[in-house]
């Protein structure tokens, strides 16, 4: 990928450039669905991470758990999560605009003082449209979506997946830039463009 492909990703609608990476290791909880669904969502998960050299734990000191994902038929379920509205307290208003956006699917992340991702919700109404995709397919998206601070517009035209003999694999392009962008001598953070060019270098050190 160009240094102007790779900074697309991480730039957002109002322009600003932002990219960021988890600080801690990545402890996932999965709520809403069964056991089978639950062993797919934490082995795409575990996959993920283990690609961008990252680590995951059986529980966060400071929360339990950092990388919460819901299932719901409706938004309005999401209210009826114990003390969920304590974790987001812009729930209510988060659940309206879903609603009034039709919107299947939301990502929200939370940062340390560094600027590093310390921890993430993502929220999945299970509509004709979702409920059509293969539970591998959705888990590698939700995983690939949650191990970086993308921007809202990365996967807007393009997947991040692609068929290969018929399953979900994710772009060895991106899987590229995941293992770039979490180089220990990278900055968790950045908020300069010219980040791009120092992923876009570790790239072409590994082609």
């Amino acid at each position: 990928m160009t240094p102007g492909q790779i900074e697309a990703l991480f730039t957002r609608a109002d322009g600003t450039f932002l990219f960021a990476r988890w600080g801690r290791p990545i402890v996932p909880v999965v709520f809403g669905v069964q056991d089978d669904t639950l062993r797919v969502m934490k082995g795409a998960f575990e996959a993920v991470v283990m690609l961008a050299g990252h680590r995951m734990a059986e529980v966060d000191p400071e929360l339990g758990a950092n990388l919460l994902v819901f299932f719901a038929r409706d938004w309005a379920e999401l209210s009826q999560v114990p003390d969920l509205e304590r974790l987001v307290p812009e729930l209510p208003a988060l659940c309206a605009r879903l609603e009034a956006a039709q919107a299947n699917q939301y990502r929200l992340f939370r940062f340390d003082p560094s600027g590093a991702i310390r921890a993430a919700f993502v929220f999945l109404r299970m509509d004709e449209h979702l409920a059509a995709v293969p539970a591998e397919t959705l888990a590698l998206s939700q995983s690939v979506q949650t191990v970086l601070l993308w921007s809202d517009r990365a996967f807007s035209g393009t997947s991040p997946l692609a068929l290969v003999n018929g399953q979900a694999m994710l772009r060895p392009e991106i899987a590229g830039v995941i293992r770039a962008a979490y180089d220990p001598v990278l900055p968790a953070m950045a908020q300069d463009p010219s980040h791009a060019l120092r992923l876009a270098a570790r790239l072409s050190r590994t082609n």
